[in-house]
């Protein structure tokens, strides 16, 4: 059996955020993230895992701040990582910095 390497964590875009985020039914993580920031790349397997873990539950998705200037000004991001909760179509929690998972789930505990 061969592993697939696809991501659990889809990719969003100033032109998706709006149908992908805003308008599921699931509560969203977005991850406001840069190529450039290490913090970024240390968190992104942990989402990967909480992606798994939470499916059904959450949707978990990251937008390229550098590529998507556009939701990243809207939502008034200014630090990577930025993870914001969204649920029915408002942002209702926002971390930032990179943390574990355990910390990551509690942190999370009020929104889930």
């Amino acid at each position: 059996m061969v592993e697939t390497a696809e991501s659990l964590v889809a990719e969003v875009t100033d032109a998706t955020f709006a149908a992908e985020v805003l308008a599921s039914e699931l509560p969203v993580l977005v991850d406001f993230t840069a190529s450039w920031c290490a913090p970024c790349r240390m968190i992104a397997p942990v989402l990967e895992d909480l992606a798994g873990d939470e499916a059904g539950r959450l949707k978990i998705v990251k937008l390229d701040v550098d590529s998507n200037p556009q939701t990243q000004a809207e939502y008034a991001v200014l630090s990577m990582p930025t993870l914001m909760v969204f649920r029915a179509g408002e942002p209702v929690k926002t971390l930032v910095g990179a943390r574990a998972k355990a910390r990551l789930l509690r942190d999370l505990a009020d929104v889930l």
